[in-house]
């Protein structure tokens, strides 16, 4: 069964990257079989034959589904851009979005009938529509009518993008499963809703995948320690419901089959809970498989059940295939079962045996995750197995007790917000390990995201698998490689390793904080002194970045534009710091992001102002210039923040021999006025305007022939920041273009024949 599994996931992603491809492999493996089969014994014979069939039907499956969604009238209707109104049911809970215009929603429909051109159709599809805020309160089984603009979508498995939607108008409710579904998922938000922000975001997410109200820091420092995977549903999840409620069952007499009948009646229960997407239906079936592992041998068991769950995947939805997503729940899976019970095993001989499990497992998925993660990311974290080590004994009492405060609350709600301060405390910990080891020097590293530096680290990853069981085996050896952990941990090979160095670099000038898909940036003017542009979208980011950089005065805070990526942080930049003052936009647009500034600066006392355009003045260390927008006093514009980009504030700095251009989110309307104002203007180093999108003047931006280009962008962003085109451009300029996302916070140093360093930290 292994064999086959791994059968039906090359044919899967052979027929995603290239269908006559897939099929030409199949007829060489055909080919091939038949000249050796009078060599092979029957058994491989029919394991080859069988392997053969598995993947022509993966290839077969998905060609016929890209067909079905390629020959949907929805996707002939996006093709010309046609307005329509659609009959469908919602089958993703809505999540909300920043656009231009406020906020928007973004729900998947499964339609049933569209009208368009004056016909009206009985069809199938996957529609994604992106709506007004109403459609924030849609649920999840509702059918309802949807009116908007058709675009071509290019995900593979959607028929259409439904942009600009009106107001949805709802037909009928959610089937009785659904709604008692929502009610639990509402009852578990509740339950924790009097909790510090993180921990009402965490439990949620930990027990249902309900990651909406989880912050920006929070995701961040998961990422960078290896716990990213309890922020959405998994296997784990689902054992440790499924685990708990068996053994209740247990616990009141029940016995033999009626367990797995208990047991399979938690599975659909969490299935309808965590809801039906394809990453929950993967880990619903990565958990069974875990569960089938348990008990005598659980490798044999576990191997096989594991090849049934990646074939029947793969063959009902072919789009996993190449989901990352799936690949990790797949070798975490497999590298449990494989790895972790020799590993076990062999540290029992010196350990409690549950310390022993309790070491194994994470030490052993992450083993097998760590490429499939390298690959994504280009970095290793170096503390992400003891993370999880410390992490793990708050998981299952935080899911579990999570679970129950939602069920409580729903006849109790006084009992359920007591269980969920249960629930909460256990987060905190896990909160608390994450944040510091993220804080930790040389958390993670850069590795490299290519082929070659991912296969040197499967193939170290797996020599490590083989030999660690031995190595474990003794007292002595044990502690040494424990040693070795708290070294890794405290960050030395990572100094070592790093060619940054320390942080921050001696003689920086300007640093750009990765905090998330805003901005905020640090312009050093004197010893613990920096003028601070932007504040980004979460105060614990960019807080930790001056905490680093040990920016304890602020002479001056410039926010550009009213934007939440660029001032929501605000509370972060003022407390525990000497401000100045703060200067913003002459435009006071959107009133919202205009207010919250306000709001802040009256409460922390310090004075607001508009940025004096065209004055140039000495600010510490720093000569700094407003070079935009002309405008002659604060203004109020149409409420929406369409129009604030093109007000933003840009500075143009000269230190210690730089001269830096920083453009905050300036579209090309503004960046011509800047163009005119400045004629042939030669920069160091240039801010991208508007974390790299496609919108640009990209001429004028080549012209300013910038050593280097910063890109201040949010990792997994659903703007498709920076433009591919945009990078390309200012590279074939001679500029290196480095991006927050990728290398984390960037520093900018001058050299000392005038030229421009760079130093980054992860």
């Amino acid at each position: 069964m292994p064999a086959l599994g791994a059968a039906a996931w090359l044919g899967g992603i052979a027929a995603q990257r290239s269908v006559l491809g897939a099929y030409a492999g199949l007829v060489g493996l055909g080919l091939l079989v038949w000249l050796l089969a009078p060599r092979l014994p029957p058994g491989r014979l029919r394991l080859l034959l069988a392997a053969g069939v598995v993947a022509s039907a993966a290839v077969t499956g998905t060609t016929l589904r890209h067909d079905a969604v390629r020959g949907s009238p929805l996707h002939d209707l996006a093709a010309e851009r046609a307005t329509a109104d659609l009959v469908g049911t919602v089958v993703s809970d809505p999540r909300t979005i920043p656009g231009r215009a406020g906020p928007q929603a973004v729900v998947r429909l499964r339609v049933r009938e569209v009208t368009a051109r004056g016909h009206r159709l009985r069809t199938g599809g996957s529609v994604v529509v992106i709506g007004s805020s109403r459609w924030a309160t849609a649920a999840l089984g509702d059918r309802v009518v949807a009116e908007g603009r058709l675009a071509a979508s290019d995900d593979l498995g959607t028929a259409a993008l439904l942009i600009g939607a009106r107001d949805p108008v709802r037909i009928r409710g959610p089937d009785p499963w659904w709604r008692a579904s929502g009610a639990v998922r509402a009852s578990i938000r509740r339950a924790v809703a009097h909790r510090p922000p993180d921990q009402a975001g965490l439990v949620p997410a930990l027990v249902d995948g309900d990651d909406a109200g989880l912050p920006d820091a929070v995701e961040r420092d998961f990422r960078t320690t290896g716990l990213t995977h309890l922020t959405a549903v998994s296997g784990t999840n689902l054992t440790l419901v499924v685990g708990s409620l068996l053994l209740l069952a247990r616990a009141v007499g029940v016995r033999r089959r009626w367990l797995a009948v208990v047991g399979l009646a938690g599975i659909v229960g969490f299935v309808l809970l965590a809801r039906t997407e394809p990453s929950v239906l993967r880990a619903a079936v990565m958990g069974t498989v875990g569960l089938f592992a348990f008990g005598p041998d659980g490798r044999r068991r576990g191997l096989r059940a594991l090849g049934v769950a990646v074939t029947g995947l793969v063959l009902v939805q072919p789009d996993l295939a190449v989901a990352a997503g799936f690949a990790l729940s797949v070798l975490a899976t497999g590298g449990i079962v494989l790895l972790g019970p020799p590993l076990a095993g062999a540290m029992a001989r010196w350990l409690p045996r549950a310390l022993a499990d309790a070491i194994a497992v994470p030490t052993a998925a992450q083993l097998a995750c760590t490429p499939v993660i390298a690959g994504l990311s280009g970095e290793v974290s170096l503390v992400a197995i003891v993370a999880n080590l410390l992490a793990g004994p708050a998981v299952g009492p935080a899911t579990v007790l999570g679970l129950a405060a939602g069920l409580l609350g729903l006849v109790w709600p006084w009992a359920g917000r007591l269980v969920g301060t249960a629930a909460g405390w256990s987060v905190g910990w896990i909160i608390a390990v994450a944040e510091h080891a993220a804080a930790l020097p040389g958390a993670a590293v850069g590795w490299g995201s290519g082929a070659l530096a991912v296969g040197v680290l499967a193939v170290l990853c797996l020599v490590l698998g083989l030999v660690l069981p031995r190595l474990v085996r003794h007292r002595a050896a044990g502690a040494a490689l424990v040693v070795l952990l708290l070294l890794v941990v405290l960050g030395v090979p990572g100094r070592l390793w790093s060619a940054s160095g320390p942080w921050p670099p001696p003689g920086w000038v300007l640093v750009a904080c990765d905090v998330g898909q805003g901005d905020a940036l640090a312009l050093a003017v004197g010893p613990r002194s920096a003028v601070v542009v932007d504040a980004g979208p979460d105060p614990r980011a960019v807080d930790r970045c001056l905490d680093r950089l040990g920016v304890e005065q602020v002479p001056l805070l410039v926010l550009t534009h009213f934007h939440a990526d660029h001032v929501d942080g605000i509370d972060g930049v003022l407390d525990g710091r000497a401000v100045g003052g703060i200067e913003t936009s002459a435009l006071a647009d959107p009133p919202l992001g205009a207010q919250l500034v306000r709001r802040a600066a009256q409460a922390a006392g310090v004075p607001m102002s508009t940025a004096p355009y065209g004055l140039t003045r000495r600010v510490g260390e720093a000569t700094v210039q407003v070079l935009h927008p002309d405008l002659p006093g604060p203004v109020d514009g149409p409420g929406d923040g369409s129009s604030a980009n093109d007000a933003s504030v840009v500075l143009l700095v000269e230190v210690a021999g730089l001269r830096l251009l920083l453009t905050g989110d300036l579209e090309p309307p503004g960046q011509d006025e800047v163009a005119a104002l400045v004629g042939d203007l030669d920069v160091d180093v240039l801010k991208v305007p508007h974390h790299g999108s496609a919108h640009q003047d990209l001429d004028w931006l080549a012209s300013l022939r910038p050593e280097v280009a910063l890109v201040s962008v949010g990792a997994d962003n659903g703007y498709g920041h920076p433009a591919p085109a945009v990078v390309r451009g200012l590279e074939d300029a001679g500029a290196t273009v480095l991006q927050t996302d990728r290398d984390g916070d960037i520093a900018v140093v001058a050299d000392d024949t005038g030229g421009v360093r760079t130093h980054s930290r992860r």
